[in-house]
């Protein structure tokens, strides 16, 4: 089992980006997804959740301005970032399969992909 994030990078304040989550060794299909974020010195943090059927969730200060998607044929989730501000430097993490033994919630983790916004 195997989550990989790739698309980060670095962008000036107000650009955008787009990340990409590729999963191997089982089917999203039926799977809960979600991105977190963490940044230097802070805790893990929600960014997005997208469940089996599409439906979406974002964490206020990321509505508008981040929009997440999946394709299940694919076994795959993007994040795509718009309007991007210095507070969304972090780490990206892709997570699959919610469970609630695990903390956060997740049962499968990606290795994260670092974002760095600059003026």
């Amino acid at each position: 089992v195997q989550l990989v994030e790739s698309g980060g990078g670095s962008v000036q304040i107000g650009g955008s980006l787009k990340l990409s989550c590729a999963a191997s060794g089982f089917a999203i299909s039926n799977c809960e997804m979600a991105w977190y974020r963490q940044a230097p010195g802070k805790v893990r943090e929600l960014v997005s959740t997208i469940a089996s059927g599409g439906t979406t969730y974002y964490v206020d200060s990321m509505k508008g301005r981040f929009t997440t998607s999946r394709d299940n044929a694919k076994n795959t989730m993007s994040l795509e970032m718009y309007s991007l501000k210095a507070d969304d430097t972090a780490d990206y993490y892709c997570a699959a399969c919610w469970d609630s033994s695990e903390m956060p919630p997740y049962k499968y983790w990606g290795q994260g992909t670092q974002v760095t916004v600059s003026s």
